[in-house]
């Protein structure tokens, strides 16, 4: 604006300070259009580019059918609505009364991606075994060697002139548990390791390694003996007022079946004082149902649970381990076991897990090889009584 305009304008009544304030948002205006252009421009450009970018791709990749349209008509106007803004693809899909939702899958279910977990929840199997209570050693040779004294020394009173007899030497008995291998070979596919949402290897690792120690707790309790350890219910048991080195001795429950609280405290006495102190109750949970509703006579349940966290429930004063390998209550069965297995059951084993990792016999599959090597037997007969169930 000239110098004489400006006069003239202060002639009118308009003050500098009025006209400048007028310019500047004059000014604003103009910008503030040009700048909505310049964006309406560049929306547009970028639109072009991106239809160009989607033509090539479509004619590079190979139709499968040519002139067929293999897409549905929901999935057609949804993608119409995603790249313009305009619903009006998805009105004859209202019209027909079938609205996109993400809780019907074929509505819309199918678009939206789910989440893996990056763990596989596995079902819980009971491992509970008497290595818990047992004399557990590690070995690095093919056996271990229990070497047991069940004799004694002979003594006798002698006067202090009288010649002195020779008196018993005891006897040394050898107890061989041989070790065994327990192996696992799962695989799985290179891919698969490759591309999983969580650690494939170290899921199996830990399966593996479950496996086993539920697969050595029954053969500690059942095993004959045969490439795999010697339970202690493997071995003959015998009446324990006739028992001898060598076998475990029993006593009954009741006429037919009938668990009394009288049995229970006799299958206590039956066990040596000098092993009782450290003495542990074996039953499975069926067993323990029928134990934990005894009384003695004054109506007191023999059972008991502990009073501190942690502190296993205890039986007549006594821990009780639930081996879920243990047989039920049936005729004839072993269904309690009762001793010191710190003395009476040796686990030998060399404690190392080998996992070998073998990518190359089974392409493309990988196979994963793991050994554990492991044995185990009695190791003192006087050290645990069993209660045999359906006789008098």
């Amino acid at each position: 604006m000239s110098k004489t305009e400006a006069m003239s304008r202060v002639g009118e009544g308009v003050s500098p300070a009025e006209e400048v304030k007028q310019a500047v948002a004059g000014f604003m205006s103009e910008f503030k259009g040009f700048q909505a252009d310049i964006q309406t421009k560049l929306k547009q450009t970028e639109e072009r580019v991106t239809m160009l970018d989607r033509k090539s791709v479509t004619a590079a990749r190979p139709h499968l059918a040519g002139g067929v349209d293999l897409a549905a008509p929901h999935k057609k106007a949804f993608n119409a609505y995603l790249r313009s803004g305009d619903d009006d693809g998805l009105r004859g899909l209202e019209l027909e009364g079938k609205a996109l939702s993400t809780a019907v899958n074929s509505d819309g279910g199918y678009l939206v991606d789910p989440q893996t977990s990056d763990t596989v929840q596995s079902v819980l199997n009971s491992s509970a075994s008497i290595r818990a209570i047992s004399n557990v050693v590690n070995v690095e040779a093919t056996s271990y060697d229990v070497l047991v004294d069940h004799g004694d020394v002979g003594a006798g009173w002698a006067t202090e002139a009288g010649p002195q007899a020779e008196s018993d030497t005891p006897q040394i008995d050898r107890i061989s548990i041989p070790l065994n291998e327990l192996s696992a070979m799962p695989r799985a596919s290179q891919r698969l390791l490759d591309d999983s949402a969580f650690d494939i290897e170290g899921w199996l690792a830990g399966r593996i390694a479950d496996k086993f120690a539920r697969a050595e707790a029954a053969a500690f309790i059942n095993g004959d003996g045969v490439d795999k350890p010697k339970g202690f219910l493997a071995h003959t048991a015998v009446d324990n007022s006739t028992w001898s080195w060598g076998n475990l001795g029993y006593v009954p429950s009741g006429s037919e079946g009938d668990l009394t609280a009288e049995a229970i405290v006799d299958l206590v006495y039956a066990l040596g004082a000098q092993y009782r102190a450290n003495a542990t109750f074996v039953m499975n949970s069926k067993v323990a149902g029928l134990v934990r509703k005894l009384k003695d006579a004054d109506g007191r349940f023999l059972w008991s649970d502990g009073l501190a966290a942690g502190e296993p429930a205890r039986l007549m004063g006594y821990p009780v381990l639930i081996a879920e390998d243990m047989p039920d209550a049936a005729i004839d069965s072993f269904s309690i076991a009762f001793g010191d297995f710190s003395n009476g059951y040796t686990v030998a084993e060399r404690p190392d897990l080998r996992v070998l990792r073998d990518p190359f016999s089974t392409k493309p599959h990988v196979l994963f090889y793991a050994t554990k090597r492991v044995g185990g037997d009695v190791s003192d007969f006087a050290a645990i009584k069993l209660m045999k169930f359906g006789i008098a």
